[in-house]
């Protein structure tokens, strides 16, 4: 079988792509520092104690659910990526912004869509509104994506 001992250009690069792409993951969610326009407190917090719950808030799950719900479309989208970056359109970063992009817009469509635990009236009475996890919009403007060393912080 000669000749299929040999790789091409192309597939050194592919390589060379799936390599980097073993070294780096992509996050989706909120990074801590930055206060919310409501008061003093980090995003973070807000976006943990809306997500968990505490003891006077109930749990409204937006980025479980952004992934339950939308379990079959990440894995078409991280295998799109893979066959981008056969073909040699994509590189390893390129291919997981873009399912870090993608990803995003799914939490912030579960924030805004998902069916939650209906706000209490003394709720919607303070910020004149009955949707639960918006007030300001500025959580759901928060949600980002890095690209980060597997392992690392």
């Amino acid at each position: 079988m000669a000749g299929h001992d040999r790789i091409t250009q192309q597939g050194k690069q592919f390589y060379r792509q799936i390599n980097e792409l073993k070294k780096m993951q992509v996050r989706v969610g909120f990074q801590r520092g930055y206060a919310s326009s409501e008061g003093s407190a980090d995003i973070v917090d807000i976006a943990a104690w809306n997500e968990l719950g505490t003891a006077k808030v109930p749990s409204r799950p937006f980025l479980r659910q952004s992934t339950d719900k939308n379990r079959v479309r990440i894995s078409a989208m991280c295998k799109a990526q893979l066959q981008a970056i056969a073909r040699g359109e994509a590189t390893a970063e390129s291919a997981l912004n873009a399912i870090g992009a993608m990803q995003v817009g799914l939490v912030q469509n579960e924030i805004r869509n998902g069916e939650f635990v209906p706000n209490a009236p003394s709720t919607i009475a303070k910020k004149k509104s009955d949707q639960p996890l918006i007030d300001s919009g500025t959580m759901r403007q928060s949600v980002k994506h890095v690209i980060k060393p597997k392992g690392g912080d």
